[in-house]
């Protein structure tokens, strides 16, 4: 028999914890309420148009309803209204190659992640990076890789407003051959093996069963690695991964599945062997040549040059960070990404913005839009809108996010001063709104 005294007790706690707030229930909003009136020195609609002067961006709720010049566009009365002064209104930022989880190239930490972090560390810390890469204006990204499902999860995260970060396209893990770019190589044999379900895959039979994987557990959109790469040990870094069978096994039942096909390739006939197989982006694409340009403008197929990791491992191979076989794949890597994008220019390949973060650090994604016109040999402009519309057009997304517009998701970012004049302003957001939720102000770090 209970004694009525601790009967009570009991009562009072069970009542007391009813009325307490949960600790697991969501504390950030996902979308905005009302009517805001951003008003600024200029907007720039990120379709390629020029700036407009003295411009206004009108948000109801978490949609765009009105974009012009102030005094032709109608200001509903009782808005909240944020003038930003001399600064340039832009669409949310977009970067189309990101690995949200985990560590960057420059910790400490990075180089025995694998086998010495716990295996929640990585998403831990990405909730970390997702908030950083939202302060730095992106408010899209695509996560082309991750381990057990952990961009899908943070994506889960976001959108039911646990924690803060951009919108997120994930691909769940990349899929690649035995001993490749996309496997865990380097290790003892039985410390790092895998097998379809995380994304180590070789002949069509076993790519199909990868790619249905991906797809069943949430994957938006299908990475693969068409080549080696510069921080996988023990390949060449242009060297061919998958045949073109392989890569058309991939690719076919991508698109009978509705995903895209995100291909890393940076050797010049794994960029071809992949334009083929009908990939929707060649991701990296160093040594570009005049003959896989013409492939990737006549299919549409899109360049995201990652130049910011180009920087990146350059600087690591000249700092000692990397060394031997990866230190002189940085180099060649580094240096022939700048002609692969004037390249891609020329010919009229569709180019999105990527930054490869995670090779470099997060929240620093900006930098892209200056290296594309200090690399690149792009206008401002270009830039622009390959962080803006050409990024969204990638993700199939160019009816949510992209361009402002009325009816697209309020996803604005602002900068100071012109960056059709000064380039590097897109690396200092000082105004960033997501699905008409404000999470950075002038005077917020």
């Amino acid at each position: 028999m209970m004694i009525p005294s601790l009967r009570a007790g009991a009562a009072a706690a069970l009542l007391a914890l009813a009325a307490a707030p949960l600790a697991a229930q969501p504390t950030h909003p996902t979308r905005g309420s009302g009517t805001v009136v951003l008003r600024a020195a200029r907007v720039i609609d990120g379709t390629g148009a020029a700036p407009v002067q003295n411009g206004v961006v009108v948000v109801t709720d978490d949609r765009i309803v009105a974009v012009g010049r102030e005094g032709a566009v109608q200001v509903p009365a009782g808005a909240r209204v944020i003038d930003l002064g001399d600064a340039t209104l832009l669409p949310g930022f977009i970067d189309a190659h990101t690995h949200i989880v985990g560590r960057s190239l420059g910790d400490p930490g990075s180089d025995d992640a694998a086998v010495r972090d716990f295996p929640g560390f990585a998403p831990i810390l990405a909730t970390a990076n997702a908030q950083a890469t939202l302060m730095a204006g992106f408010t899209t990204i695509r996560v082309l890789g991750s381990p057990n499902f952990d961009d899908i999860a943070l994506r889960q995260a976001i959108d039911q407003g646990y924690v803060i970060g951009p919108r997120i396209q994930a691909a769940g893990n990349s899929i690649g051959i035995t001993g490749g770019h996309c496997d865990e190589n380097g290790y003892r044999p039985g410390l790092m093996d895998g097998d379809y379900r995380d994304g180590i895959a070789d002949g069509p039979d076993q790519i199909r069963a990868a790619v249905r994987y991906q797809s069943k557990y949430g994957a938006d959109v299908i990475k693969t690695c068409a080549t080696g790469g510069v921080l996988s040990e023990g390949d060449a870094v242009g060297v061919l991964q998958y045949s073109e069978e392989e890569m058309r096994a991939l690719v076919t039942e991508a698109t009978v599945l509705e995903r895209r096909v995100a291909a890393h390739a940076h050797g010049a006939e794994g960029i071809k062997v992949a334009v083929r197989a009908g990939v929707t982006s060649i991701e990296h694409g160093s040594f570009l040549d005049e003959e896989g340009a013409r492939m990737m403008a006549q299919r549409g197929t899109f360049l995201v040059p990652t130049l910011s990791a180009g920087e990146t491992v350059v600087n690591a191979a000249e700092s000692g960070r990397l060394t031997g076989l990866r230190a002189e794949k940085a180099r060649q890597a580094g240096a022939a990404m700048r002609n692969a994008t004037r390249i891609a220019q020329r010919a009229g390949v569709p180019i999105a913005l990527g930054t490869d973060a995670g090779v470099g650090a997060h929240g620093t994604n900006g930098h892209e839009f200056t290296l594309m016109v200090e690399w690149g040999g792009m206008s401002p402009m270009q830039s622009i809108q390959a962080g803006t519309a050409n990024a969204a057009r990638l993700l199939g997304w160019e009816n949510r996010v992209g361009t402002l517009r009325p009816g697209l998701l309020a996803d604005v970012v602002a900068v100071p001063g012109d960056p059709t004049q000064n380039i590097r302003t897109m690396e200092t957001a000082v105004f960033v709104m997501k699905n008409g939720v404000v999470y950075k102000q002038p005077g917020q770090p």
